[in-house]
């Protein structure tokens, strides 16, 4: 049988995809994180499916679970928020299935930072203003960023940069980007994005530490920072414009 790893999405439990929803009712086993998915997309299960709540679970114990489900003939739906994509501590799962000889499928989700971008109503890529977005986060308790991805570093490319796990750091977030990105720089933060207490934060790396502090959050927020936040006087792109030959591939 198969292991599903499904985005379950940013928060909102009908931002799943048709896809995540389809292959969550056909497995007779989920296991999901309580801490951050919606128990709304636990409905979405069979009635009599084996639900397992891993926020208290370590690797070892959410890969027997696994294993254990594959060898009692049962397709099992593994829940991640957001896309399994970043940031989802997937890869290592997928490693022990690989060793167990456990196979799997990858239904994507909606990324947190999508949906923090959909909520600031931005598009993140602005022609001539940044057509790059890096998605990062900071070293802290978790594990070391490797060398070269500190955020001085990053911040040197001049790009929008996405931060996830970092709001309760924003302190040192706006020192190590002042000096690449300016005080006047456009700065936000969406925390809970796409939830019913979702909160949108804007400002600048001059104000945006206190805002979030102000605020009291810590968690479960994405902060952006980069001129395409506030772009307003930019050239239309080359997509549709009517210069444009169509006949060229």
């Amino acid at each position: 049988m198969t292991v599903y790893f499904i985005g379950a999405g940013p928060g909102a439990a009908d931002l799943i995809t048709v896809r995540g929803a389809r292959t969550l009712a056909a497995c007779q086993v989920c296991l999901y994180a309580g801490s951050l998915v919606p128990r709304e997309l636990l409905a979405e299960c069979p009635p009599d499916a084996l639900l397992v709540d891993t926020a208290q679970l370590n690797l070892d114990e959410i890969t027997d679970e696994l294993v254990r489900a594959h060898e009692r003939g049962h397709d099992v739906a593994r829940l991640h928020s957001g896309d399994p994509s970043v940031f989802s501590a997937v890869a290592e799962q997928m490693r022990r299935l690989d060793a167990a000889g456990v196979p799997y499928e990858v239904v994507p989700g909606v990324p947190a930072f999508a949906a923090a971008a959909a909520a600031l109503k931005r598009e993140l890529t602005v022609p001539t203003v940044g057509q790059t977005v890096i998605l990062t986060r900071i070293a802290h308790r978790a594990t070391a960023m490797p060398d070269g991805e500190d955020l001085a570093t990053l911040g040197r490319s001049g790009a929008l940069i996405v931060l996830h796990l970092a709001a309760r750091y924003v302190d040192r977030v706006v020192e190590e980007l002042l000096p690449h990105y300016g005080a006047d720089c456009p700065a936000a933060v969406v925390a809970m994005a796409s939830r019913p207490d979702e909160l949108i934060l804007r400002g600048s790396l001059s104000d945006i530490a206190e805002q979030v502090k102000a605020a009291g959050v810590i968690r479960t927020a994405v902060i952006m920072v980069g001129r395409t936040l506030g772009a307003e006087q930019f050239r239309d792109s080359h997509l549709y414009s009517a210069e444009r030959d169509r006949h060229v591939c």
